[in-house]
């Protein structure tokens, strides 16, 4: 009979012993913490772009043991924007505390701002001129012709808005300072809005003629008596 009791309260010293360390977690201290976490704009239509800022972060205040939120950073958390069914057009998007990405012991009190809003567009593309961005001037005594290019049309992507007002785009800069005879130079194509690609051609070749001045000519009557 001893020995059964001896073996029940052992049995209650172990189970206890193992209670107290399976329940310890969940006794630990709850905390409250915020995070700058990142927006992920995830399935993008290939054929549309965002055209108007979207901020990088939403604040996220998240609640649960101190142990669990030590753990957690902004580098390993995230919200992620399914933007697989957008359109063109203004759009607003709700974020709900499902989308993110926390343990489940973890709980999400508030996200600020809970929905964030931006304006898509169609890409389009374009042919356009390509103009040379020529800067500064020869040496003294020479003068600088018109500048050709080959090729001299670009085709570049971009939103509806922005390639339907698109006139041209521009050679990279081309430094005339200090010229003095008429060269040939590759040079890229660029755009100066952030939202236009170039597509083709990346490189023009830029021919600038650079010649020297021709003074007026003198009046007859000088050149007759310079003969004299």
């Amino acid at each position: 009979m001893k020995s059964d009791w001896g073996l029940r309260i052992l049995s209650v010293f172990l189970a206890l012993t193992v209670w107290w360390f399976v329940s310890a977690p969940r006794r630990g201290s709850v905390s409250e913490r915020a995070y700058a976490v990142p927006l992920s704009l995830v399935n993008m239509p290939r054929d549309l772009v965002i055209t108007t800022a979207v901020q990088d972060t939403v604040s996220v205040r998240l609640r649960g043991r101190a142990s669990d939120l030590r753990s957690l950073s902004s580098s390993n958390l995230e919200v992620p924007l399914d933007l697989r069914t957008a359109v063109p057009g203004d759009i607003t998007f709700t974020i709900r505390p499902q989308a993110i990405n926390v343990p489940p012991q973890v709980e999400v009190v508030s996200i600020d701002p809970s929905s964030v809003r931006f304006r898509v567009e169609q890409l389009r593309q374009k042919s356009v001129p390509i103009r040379p961005f020529l800067v500064g001037q020869p040496s003294g005594g020479y003068v600088v012709g018109d500048a050709t290019l080959s090729p001299d049309h670009a085709l570049v992507s971009g939103p509806a808005s922005q390639i339907r007002n698109l006139s041209e785009v521009a050679t990279e800069r081309v430094i005339m300072t200090g010229r003095t005879e008429t060269f040939v130079q590759n040079v890229a194509v660029v755009s100066d809005s952030s939202l236009i690609r170039v597509i083709e051609p990346l490189m023009t070749q830029i021919t600038v003629p650079v010649t020297e001045e021709i003074g007026p000519t003198p009046p007859a009557t000088e050149v007759k008596k310079k003969s004299e």
